[in-house]
């Protein structure tokens, strides 16, 4: 007898994605078209990668926006503590001075521990110059007119105006700090590796972590000295992140519009998936393009598929690059400067039109430049 034949299994994918028609009828016309399991596939993997892609960007904004709802909302409970704390020293006071202008010898005690807390207070002042607006929130308040007030009401005055601005310089240096720290975050950043806490800057009132001792150092009641204490801490801070933000790149490379961001996009030539490395920028023909931080121009030239390029390096493992340029103004080796002119926006290499292709590299590995074009804007709003 002859063997019967059996009929062939169909493979895995062949199980999963059996052949398909599609049917199409016009008139008395019938048209058909097979789905074959290798064009359901491939169909199939386009719409995971590009579901991943729509998830991963959409993870990446999210994300942005609640480091940044959270660092607002802490530095809003940060300055309502520092008001409320303010109020109630205040409080205090007015009743520690009724008290004391009830005694005897009163007045000159008063007066030489005015005089302390200000002597001291010009130190703490002293820390703040050059940072931007410092002179005006922490400016005295005019003195009370001599002909219209008594001794112990003019001393009350400026004892009062000195709670005042040492509340205002504790506001000031940590609202400022946190927003700095706020910046690194939002570029995907730890601030604490860029502005380690055991790099002080050096004086009295930074190195004396005791605030007894600084007590002693400065003449002045403990209470106050602890104060001053916190206030130079968060200058510390502010001062040490702020330095670490003027070499990285948080700048934007030039004031056009954005167009493709980073991630997987369809390459605009085969129309296939691919992970775009960088942001892009459309504009005129040789619109400016910015160095976004300061550094050393690595190479200048042509490269495969980017055209002209400016790359330049940060130091600290950072590296920005500018591609498609039609001119380029440096040259490898110069040292460039913050905002300083790099080249002019074109269509060079592999480009399907005038744009600049901007890319952000952090220890060999590319970043989403769109983070760090966010730090840029939250410190330029802090200033």
């Amino acid at each position: 007898m002859a063997e019967t034949e059996r009929p062939n299994k169909p493979s895995l994918i062949g199980r999963w994605f059996p052949v398909r028609y599609v049917y199409l009828r016009d008139g008395d016309q019938v048209r058909a078209w097979a789905l074959t399991p290798f064009r359901q596939l491939t169909a199939a993997a386009a719409a995971v990668l590009l579901g991943g892609w729509f998830l991963v960007a959409s993870s990446g904004f999210l994300y942005g926006l609640v480091l940044q709802n959270q660092a607002d909302r802490a530095v809003v409970r940060t300055r309502a503590e520092a008001e409320r704390l303010n109020a109630d020293l205040q409080a205090r006071l007015d009743s520690a001075v009724l008290r004391m202008s009830a005694t005897t010898g009163s007045i000159d005690d008063m007066a030489a521990m005015v005089e302390r807390r200000h002597a001291a207070l010009t130190q703490v002042m002293s820390l703040f110059r050059g940072v931007d607006g410092a002179d005006t929130l922490l400016a005295p308040s005019p003195a009370p007119d001599p002909a219209r007030s008594t001794p112990v009401q003019r001393m009350v005055a400026v004892r009062m105006d000195q709670e005042r601005l040492i509340a205002r310089a504790e506001d000031v240096a940590r609202t400022r700090a946190e927003r700095l720290r706020l910046a690194f975050r939002l570029a995907g950043l730890n601030p604490a590796a860029y502005a380690p806490r055991d790099t002080a800057l050096g004086g009295p009132l930074v190195e004396a972590r005791d605030p007894h001792a600084l007590g002693v150092v400065l003449d002045v009641d403990e209470a106050f000295a602890l104060r001053i204490r916190n206030a130079a801490d968060n200058l510390n801070d502010m001062r040490r992140l702020a330095d670490a933000a003027e070499g990285l790149p948080f700048r934007r490379p030039t004031l056009t519009r954005t167009t493709s961001g980073f991630g997987v996009r369809f390459d605009p030539f085969n129309g296939r998936p691919a992970v775009h490395q960088g942001q892009d920028f459309a504009g005129p023909l040789n619109t400016p393009v910015y160095a976004t931080a300061p550094g050393v121009a690595s190479y200048v030239g042509p490269r495969s598929g980017y055209g002209n390029v400016v790359e330049i390096d940060h130091g600290r493992g950072f590296k920005t690059r500018f591609a498609h340029l039609n001119s380029m103004i440096v040259r490898a080796g110069q040292r460039i400067a913050l905002g300083q002119r790099v080249g002019g926006m074109g269509t060079t290499g592999r480009s399907t039109g005038v744009h600049l292709h901007y890319e952000v590299w952090m220890d060999g590995r590319p970043q989403n430049p769109a983070r760090f074009m966010r730090a840029g804007d939250q410190l330029v709003q802090q200033n």
